[in-house]
């Protein structure tokens, strides 16, 4: 395991000797790394091994069981939750039960942290709204109301509304729920384009393949405590993954490409 703590005082997200437990189970033990800007992280694990509790951790939802989650060298819990949603933007694993609007209302929703207490949408918010309605193929589904659109183009019009928020660290517990292939390549190509442009993407994945397709790191979480952290290239092989997953797998290659799956 990767116990460097030198790298949390520089600007961005970071654990420090991070530790999560699901009651009286320790799932993630003393975890230390630094997100960087211009990165995608890709955390797996099998079901149950802490992977959302951590997201969660990091997102300031949650409070650590151990060490700290440090946002800019200070620790996230100094910082108000406006201040927070600003910096750190978090998409849930499900979809929740939504009040019946339009797809352009609830992506403004987004928009909220940069407003001012009883302040109205401006056109410049309503233009970012469009525009990251459009980023997700959602370009024409402005006034459709929600309770019309299907599981997948739901799940796109949350994507859109954490676009419009227009955090510099994007948090994503598992983003390609209910998306069809296209789609989840697209919303994953879409945010290995925002890290490229600068941002941080921290996301949950149940596909290696996914993961070493645009993933830059890959945290391993094996629900015990122990995590593992590297390149994609050097985490990601058949013997960490058959362990991680209790299940041999095998890697494949073809076109340049690794891909893996279960033997």
């Amino acid at each position: 395991m990767n116990a460097a703590l030198d790298s949390t005082a520089v600007p961005g997200l970071a654990a420090a000797r991070l530790t999560v437990r699901a009651g009286a189970r320790e799932l993630v033990s003393e975890l230390s790394v630094r997100f960087a800007p211009g990165e995608v992280v890709a955390i797996l694990g099998r079901n149950g091994s802490g992977k959302t509790l951590t997201l969660h951790t990091l997102a300031g939802l949650r409070h650590a069981d151990g060490g700290e989650v440090r946002l800019d060298g200070a620790p996230l819990g100094e910082f108000r939750r406006r201040s927070v949603a600003l910096r750190l933007g978090l998409l849930p694993q499900d979809l929740e039960d939504m009040f019946v609007t339009t797809a352009i209302e609830t992506v403004l929703i987004g928009r909220h942290p940069h407003l001012k207490l009883w302040q109205w949408e401006t056109a410049e918010d309503e233009r970012v709204a469009r525009a990251a309605l459009a980023a997700v193929d959602l370009g024409n589904f402005a006034p459709r109301r929600t309770d019309t659109l299907s599981g997948g183009e739901q799940r796109r019009l949350a994507v859109a509304a954490l676009l419009a928020q227009e955090p510099g660290v994007f948090l994503l517990d598992e983003p390609t729920n209910h998306l069809d292939p296209h789609h989840q390549l697209a919303v994953l190509g879409l945010f290995r384009r925002l890290a490229d442009e600068g941002r941080t993407v921290i996301t949950t994945l149940h596909d290696p393949t996914l993961a070493a397709r645009f993933a830059d790191r890959a945290l391993l979480l094996f629900g015990d405590g122990r995590w593992a952290l590297g390149p994609v290239g050097s985490a990601l092989t058949e013997a960490s993954l058959s362990e991680l997953y209790l299940a041999p797998m095998i890697e494949l290659g073809r076109d340049g490409r690794r891909v893996f799956v279960s033997a």
